[in-house]
């Protein structure tokens, strides 16, 4: 059955619940958040992807604003056999899905098999995993949608909830008729819940045939699937990326799949799962998923703790030395640091979105930025002057540019450089530099085979990207 299911990779989401190391420039599924891995969650992903036989080809869809970050990540790990589906701009799971089954018909030529994937998500019995997707798929019927549910090991409320009647079978593999859908209840309800052994959490997997989802999703949102196939007949390609036509696309309501049809349709079947699976949704329950000390801490990066219990710590940059901690979250990213005591995480999206209104720049962009030619990041800045380190893959240049407020000097620390000023064009080695002044056209690129690191020291009275005049 190799290569018979398509799976949709679904990785646009936001992920304030894991500020501030998830941002909008830069949501939780780009970083690599589980203990000693060096990888992604997206990457993550993508690798349990590539060891599953029963999968063809993978459509991953995402928004134009992470285009750079999917590129860069999948070439890190060499995934380059897939589809990437791009919106302009996101609109909630239902269109994105949408798309992507419109693309599969498309592509296939058939109805095809889709599973459905949040690039997010921890798997730690991958084997147990793909057994109970070949089982599922072997007993696949055409016109259901078999959703996946996880044992609740406790009053959740961060996750919807699946009801199934009493009497039916629990046993794995087996799909239940879904009764209804709660999403995110109150603790009392959730409690409830799980005392009752009649509700399991809705892992957000869904499995079905592509015509289905269609014919569903058309049955309970026409504006959806009237937007997403007109949007789709004017699609733009570019190399393995697809670009839906933006302005029809946009007239898309903002809706999830889980509203608009898996709470309304009567062809639910959930096929319950126990395979240590976790939602990396928030700081708690990245903690309860990771391995723990004696004391039932668990930490990433350079920490130091002493008489502290319960309690994790994120360090990105610095060392951080806690001492008696008790029941804390501590995370230190490149420019801002977050003490939250357990069981908080419900304020943390509220507190960011106040950040946001009030202007806190924090709450959305980090100090590095993703460019289709590499990165740069600003190390640190006065009200005249500014430093930033900058990375430009090989074959890449950034673009012929000016400046009307600004002077640059840029000091080469790895590789060679090729540097055009006005007319003049010289190679800049390591070690060496060169001054751009006010007003002059240039550019840089990267003739050779490895990155090019370099400082960037700006001086003028103006230091945004404003101040950018492109050729």
């Amino acid at each position: 059955m190799k290569g018979e299911i398509i799976p949709i990779i679904m990785c646009g989401g936001l992920g304030s619940r894991l500020w501030p190391i998830s941002r909008q420039s830069c949501p939780k599924q780009f970083w690599p958040l589980l203990s000693n891995s060096k990888v992604s969650l997206f990457q993550e992903t993508l690798k349990r992807i590539m060891n599953f036989t029963c999968f063809n080809q993978p459509i991953i869809v995402t928004n134009e604003r992470y285009k750079d970050l999917v590129q860069e990540q999948i070439k890190e790990i060499n995934f380059e056999n897939c589809e990437i589906i791009l919106e302009p701009e996101g609109r909630n799971t239902c269109p994105a899905i949408t798309l992507a089954a419109l693309h599969s018909i498309e592509r296939s030529d058939n109805n095809p098999a889709l599973i459905i994937f949040s690039a997010d998500h921890l798997v730690k019995d991958n084997k147990k995993f793909e057994l109970i997707i070949k089982n599922s798929f072997h007993n696949i019927e055409d016109n259901k949608i078999y959703t996946f549910g996880v044992y609740p090991d406790k009053p959740e409320t961060g996750y919807g909830y699946i009801q199934i009647n009493k009497s039916e079978n629990m046993g794995e593999l087996t799909p239940i008729k879904v009764k209804k859908f709660v999403e995110k209840p109150k603790k009392i309800d959730a409690r409830k819940f799980v005392e009752s052994g009649n509700f399991l959490w809705n892992s957000g997997i869904f499995l079905s045939k592509a015509d289905t989802i269609i014919k569903q999703i058309g049955l309970f949102s026409p504006e959806t699937l009237k937007n997403c196939k007109n949007s789709w007949l004017r699609k733009e390609k570019e190399n393995k990326f697809l670009r839906p036509f933006g302005k029809t696309f946009l007239k898309c309501p903002n809706l999830s799949i889980d509203s608009v049809v898996l709470e309304k349709s009567n062809s639910i079947f959930v096929i319950p799962l126990d395979i240590g699976w976790s939602d990396i949704g928030s700081w708690d329950r990245l903690w309860e998923s990771l391995p723990k000390d004696d004391d039932d801490n668990s930490f990433k990066g350079n920490v130091f703790l002493e008489k502290s219990k319960n309690s994790y710590v994120y360090a990105q940059n610095r060392l951080i030395v806690g001492i008696g901690l008790n029941n804390l979250r501590i995370i230190e990213s490149d420019d801002s640091i977050l003490v939250m005591r357990k069981n908080r995480e419900n304020l943390l999206k509220r507190v960011v979105n106040n950040l946001k209104k009030k202007g806190f720049k924090e709450s959305v962009c980090h100090n590095k930025t993703y460019k289709p030619w590499g990165s740069y990041e600003t190390l640190t800045r006065s009200n005249n002057w500014q430093v930033k380190e900058i990375k430009v893959k090989p074959g890449e240049k950034l673009s012929l540019q000016s400046h009307y407020y600004r002077s640059e000097h840029w000091i080469v620390v790895n590789g060679t450089a090729l540097v055009e000023i006005d007319d003049n064009k010289k190679l800049v080695k390591e070690n060496e530099s060169v001054f751009i002044p006010k007003g002059s056209k240039h550019r840089l690129s990267n003739p050779g085979k490895f990155d090019i690191n370099l400082i960037e020291v700006q001086m003028g009275s103006l230091l945004s990207e404003d101040d950018i005049i492109r050729y």
